[in-house]
């Protein structure tokens, strides 16, 4: 079955968004795109309300994926795209389209108020729910910023695009991730560019030792351990130009810094079926809430 590229629409900009962002993939990808909106139905005595009522209902189910659909295929000749409603919870329901999706693609944030889904709430129960690749768009995200900028100066979607981004764990490095990560920068004809920032161990941070060649030596370790971690993706992908950072410190905060120039973040997630919670973890919950660029979520087992 020919899988494609879907994304979350319920109208607002950062939806719109994603939805830009989501056509340009599918024709890298040379996949359809599939529009969703999906509509959580509200108590009867609530449905009669003005603001809530039958109009409103056809202009979010009907009118808004429609037009959105046709700008869509405007914007994009070559791409198909087709629109589609549901109702129901909308976790839920983006939760189940995206179990046979290439991949899912949302804003970073939506309405607030009744209809169509919110990133806060819904968009973290899709993040942890799914276990196919999730990209967060921001608001006002424009194919040019993930572009370098022209010979004037000026960003420009001529131009090349930007490095891909990887954040690598190495003592836990996923093949789904990293490949992700080296089909994207292949499909963007760019660089890759790897970050993998690491701690030291406590005995050195509570002064037990002081002695800076230790330092040099863990330094020298986590940078080959990661150049050990890319060698056979290398060889699968020699075209790919790769540059790799071993940095001491936050893996998140060396993420964010480099997102302000990349055209794509990708970090992994652990899989976890824990009914409590929603868990993302710790690094991915950080560049989602910090990068600059559209970001990646990757899930593995």
């Amino acid at each position: 079955m020919l899988r494609t590229v879907i994304v979350g629409l319920d109208g607002s900009p950062e939806s719109r968004a994603a939805a830009e962002w989501a056509a340009r993939e599918a024709k890298l990808r040379g996949l359809p795109l599939k529009v969703v909106h999906v509509w959580e139905p509200v108590p009867d005595p609530m449905a009669q309300a003005p603001l809530l009522g039958p109009e409103t209902h056809a202009h979010w189910t009907e009118r808004v994926p429609r037009e959105s659909a046709e700008g869509l295929r405007l914007r994009h000749p070559g791409v198909e795209v087709v629109a589609e409603h549901r109702s129901g919870r909308p976790a839920d329901v983006l939760s189940e389209l995206a179990k046979d999706a290439a991949l899912l693609v949302l804003g970073s944030r939506g309405l607030s108020g009744f209809g169509g889904f919110m990133m806060g709430s819904v968009g973290m129960l899709v993040l942890a729910r799914a276990e196919q690749p999730v990209v967060l768009v921001r608001a006002w995200e424009q194919a040019a910023d993930e572009h370098e900028k022209d010979p004037v100066g000026i960003p420009s979607a001529a131009a090349p695009y930007r490095p891909v981004v990887l954040g690598l764990d190495i003592d836990n490095p996923d093949d789904s991730v990293i490949e992700f990560a080296f089909d994207a920068a292949t499909r963007r004809d760019t660089a890759l560019r790897v970050v993998h920032g690491w701690n030291l161990p406590p005995y050195y941070v509570y002064g037990l030792s002081a002695d800076l060649d230790q330092h040099s030596d863990i330094a020298r370790q986590q940078a080959a351990a990661l150049s050990e971690a890319l060698r056979p993706w290398r060889q699968k992908y020699p075209a790919v130009e790769v540059s790799e950072e071993s940095r001491s410190g936050s893996p998140a905060n060396h993420l964010v810094d480099a997102s302000r120039e990349a055209s794509l973040v990708v970090v992994g997630r652990r899989i976890r079926r824990s009914p409590i919670g929603t868990h993302i973890g710790p690094v991915a919950h950080a560049v989602l809430h910090h990068a600059s660029a559209p970001v990646a979520v990757v899930a593995h087992g």
